[in-house]
């Protein structure tokens, strides 16, 4: 078990809403910012990186957020992983994180409310 979370996943403002009846922005924002507070609260060491859509732009932001915060766990969303326009982009970053922390440690939630769940797989709270 380690500490020193990365959670990583498209932001809202990148999601495809019209695959997703009943989704919207607002609704997806305030479940995110329900499961990390509920991560902070369990005392979990995590670093939230919501990334675009665009490739460069995403690669850049991870290196950004990796390079000013120590990881060994990247948790990375079902929005990121499952829609199939992301491939490439989830391909490279899973790649790009390999890089740049030697060792990561991957983990997978299926929607905000699982990643306390997937979290407990790979880490454990902080303190």
């Amino acid at each position: 078990m380690v500490t020193g979370i990365l959670s990583l996943g498209l932001h809202p403002s990148a999601i495809d809403y019209s695959v997703h009846p009943g989704l919207d922005e607002a609704t997806l924002t305030a479940r995110i910012a329900s499961g990390e507070a509920a991560l902070h609260e369990l005392g979990f060491d995590v670093v939230s990186c919501a990334i675009p859509a665009d490739p460069d732009e995403a690669e850049k932001q991870v290196r950004d957020c990796v390079a000013a915060n120590p990881v060994r766990v990247a948790m990375i969303g079902a929005g990121l992983r499952m829609a199939a326009e992301h491939t490439v982009l989830f391909e490279r970053l899973v790649n790009l994180l390999n890089q740049l922390v030697p060792g990561i440690i991957f983990c997978f939630n299926t929607s905000p409310e699982t990643t306390i769940d997937a979290l407990r797989r790979s880490a454990r709270p902080s303190g």
